[in-house]
């Protein structure tokens, strides 16, 4: 592409990028006010959960004192406006569950989280492209009626099911991978080759789990583009199947899935979440799960903040990536 054509394009991409910025910031305001909302609806008192078995018997002076340590003896509105400045300043406050600052606990687990997330979202896209067209070259046959009875069943299937299904098979029947955690037993160091050997099972699970949506647009898709006059011509020309099929069908029938990404992206950390809980996979989810159960509203906001920047990300990349697809859609209008 010439100098001329990169800012031309480069142009409308900054524009699209600086008015979802814009648009996120009243999501972010409001999703976060809402995480500080339901803390003061809630019937649990984290300074209770806080001082634990010791906090029944500690006096009201002393537990309205740890109140104010903690931050949450003033109106929601109020803690929450000061959780936001800090924030912005990267101040995200300490975890009353885990005693430690909450950056410093999303730091020590994010890379993980990303990690086991790419590695089951590459895996879902691989797969889902390879078995759609497959299925979609010959729509009604066999395989394709295979495939998509398949999918259908996965859809329903909860991913801690599969991971729970994945354990039992590879893990005790076959024994060829590990049944969780990050490291072999007896060592707490981790090498490329024991990653590799406990991240492969919990990214086929959390994969799996993802097909079946990439694998029914691709095949849709692909389907439809086989149909199209463009499709049918390069064929009358004479060209090879193989040709038709990956050079012409596959290029149309992909543009549905670019948009599929960004929706994706919640159920991929919902399902990341459980994944991680059945694998004991050290990510979000084990920070999550005690920060709920521990009414932790400071670690919940921020990692509440934390999944909704990544499904906008997510929508911005599928409207990027569709818009340079396809010439005809304009960005200025997304």
């Amino acid at each position: 592409m010439r100098d001329g054509g990169r800012r031309r394009l480069a142009a409308p991409v900054a524009r699209l990028v600086g008015r979802r910025l814009l648009a996120s910031v009243p999501v972010l305001a409001a999703v976060t006010f809402g995480v500080f909302a339901v803390a003061a609806a809630s019937p649990f008192d984290p300074v209770q959960q806080y001082a634990g078995s010791a906090g029944l018997s500690a006096s009201q002076e002393t537990l309205d004192q740890l109140r104010q340590n903690l931050g949450v003896d003033g109106p929601f509105p109020v803690r929450w406006w000061d959780w936001l400045t800090g924030a912005l300043s990267g101040d995200l406050g300490d975890s009353t569950a885990l005693r430690q600052p909450v950056a410093d606990v999303i730091g020590e687990r994010l890379g993980w989280s990303v990690l086991l997330c790419a590695a089951g979202f590459a895996f879902a896209l691989l797969a889902g492209t390879v078995l759609g067209v497959a299925a979609a070259r010959r729509r009604g046959g066999m395989l394709d009626r295979v495939v998509t009875s398949v999918s259908y069943t996965l859809e329903a299937a909860p991913p801690f099911w599969l991971g729970l299904l994945g354990i039992w098979f590879f893990a005790l029947q076959l024994g060829v991978l590990p049944a969780g955690g990050l490291t072999d037993t007896g060592s707490d160091t981790v090498t490329a080759g024991s990653l590799l050997r406990h991240l492969a099972l919990p990214a086929l699970v959390l994969g799996i789990s993802q097909v079946p949506w990439f694998l029914l647009y691709v095949r849709q898709g692909v389907a439809d583009a086989l149909e199209e006059d463009a499709v049918r011509g390069a064929r009358a020309r004479g060209l090879a199947e193989r040709t038709v099929l990956l050079g012409h069908a596959l290029r149309s029938g992909l543009l549905p899935v670019l948009t599929l990404v960004g929706s994706r992206v919640p159920e991929l950390i919902t399902g990341a979440l459980l994944v991680e809980t059945v694998f004991s996979w050290p990510g979000i989810a084990s920070a999550t799960v005690e920060a709920a159960t521990a009414t932790d509203f400071p670690l919940l906001a921020a990692l509440t903040t934390l999944a909704t920047v990544a499904v906008l990300a997510g929508n911005l990349l599928s409207d990027l990536l569709y818009g340079l697809a396809d010439p005809r859609v304009a960005l200025e209008e997304m």
